[in-house]
């Protein structure tokens, strides 16, 4: 595929066969070959049903498509229009709004809403290993997102102001290991000392090197046994090597989508959006590591499997009995 499928024109090209597009999702989920979700027994056990473009295990007897427990199960929208619709917000420098994708697919808004998310969870970085390996220094920022009371809507603006959705703006902290290239984004929910030092202990690695802005809640952390260094805005943004511009470079590209594609995103959802940008910026093309459109778009796909979102889930609907 790489080789065919290198721009947005290419893509909905190639993946304007349904058959082409489940042998993709097929090829980058299962790379060693198909195995059944049920039991996982091998390749060899799995027969194709080609009437119902599906398969059914010889093992256990179950039938299933390339769907099954990915982010597409349950959803109507054929792969030929979510295929696209991934390599866009994949690649698209600040995101890509539901009412473009409604246009461009062809679905409603409200379907593109619920599949723009479902791609964010795709996206989501699940990893375990800790920043700042070998003492490699990480820097560490925060800064808060949301909108001025008096341009909003007096709905809007009175519902902040009756404490329904809390505070006006929501905190969101970052952590960027220089070498590694690569971002962490989490929403929290202050930025006091024991909030801002949890994510750091769990997220850097013990007697890492740590480089901040001069916010007391960073205060201590030489205490635990982390290398720390500040830089005091008030006098200078650099000096030498301690400085945090490079994830302010990633609020800066986070913030110019919020504000100008997607123009109003609520505290619950905000963690979904941050997830998207870092996946964009972790991999992003440099000179050492030229990463094409196609390669954004295969390590999405690749990641598809176990990752289910339900509307309910999506609206925080879950649990709730009907009246």
């Amino acid at each position: 595929m790489r080789n065919e499928v290198k721009t947005l024109a290419d893509a909905i090209r190639y993946f304007s066969d349904e058959q082409t597009c489940i042998d993709t999702v097929a090829f980058m989920r299962w790379p060693n070959g198909v195995e059944c979700p049920a039991c996982l027994a091998a390749k060899d056990r799995q027969h194709w049903l080609k009437n119902q473009r599906r398969w059914q295990c010889r093992e256990c007897g179950r039938q299933y498509s390339v769907k099954l427990n990915t982010i597409f199960e349950d959803s109507p929208v054929s792969l030929q229009k979510w295929l696209p619709a991934m390599w866009l917000l994949a690649n698209c420098k600040n995101g890509i709004s539901s009412y473009e994708l409604a246009r461009d697919i062809g679905v409603t808004q409200k379907s593109a809403w619920f599949m723009l998310h479902r791609i964010r969870e795709a996206m989501k970085n699940r990893s375990v290993k800790k920043l700042g390996p070998s003492g490699k220094p990480v820097e560490v920022d925060e800064t808060f997102v949301g909108g001025k009371m008096k341009n909003m809507h007096a709905s809007r603006r009175n519902k902040l102001q009756l404490a329904e959705y809390g505070d006006n703006k929501t905190a969101v902290m970052g952590m960027l290991d220089r070498y590694a290239r690569e971002v962490r984004v989490k929403v929290i929910p202050d930025v006091s000392r024991a909030t801002l030092q949890a994510e750091i202990l769990r997220q850097i690695v013990p007697v890492g090197t740590v480089y901040t802005d001069s916010h007391s809640g960073y205060d201590g952390l030489k205490a635990k046994a982390f290398i720390h260094k500040t830089v005091n805005h008030l006098e200078e943004y650099v000096r030498k090597d301690v400085h945090t511009q490079g994830i302010e470079n990633f609020w800066s590209l986070f913030k110019r989508g919020l504000n100008g594609t997607y123009v109003a995103v609520e505290p619950f959802h905000l963690e979904a959006y941050a997830d998207e940008q870092a996946f964009r910026y972790n991999h992003r093309a440099t000179k050492d590591n030229p990463v094409t459109d196609a390669d954004r778009f295969a390590l999405a796909v690749s990641q598809v499997s176990g990752k289910r979102l339900t509307y309910a889930e999506l609206t925080g609907k879950v649990g709730e009995i009907p009246l």
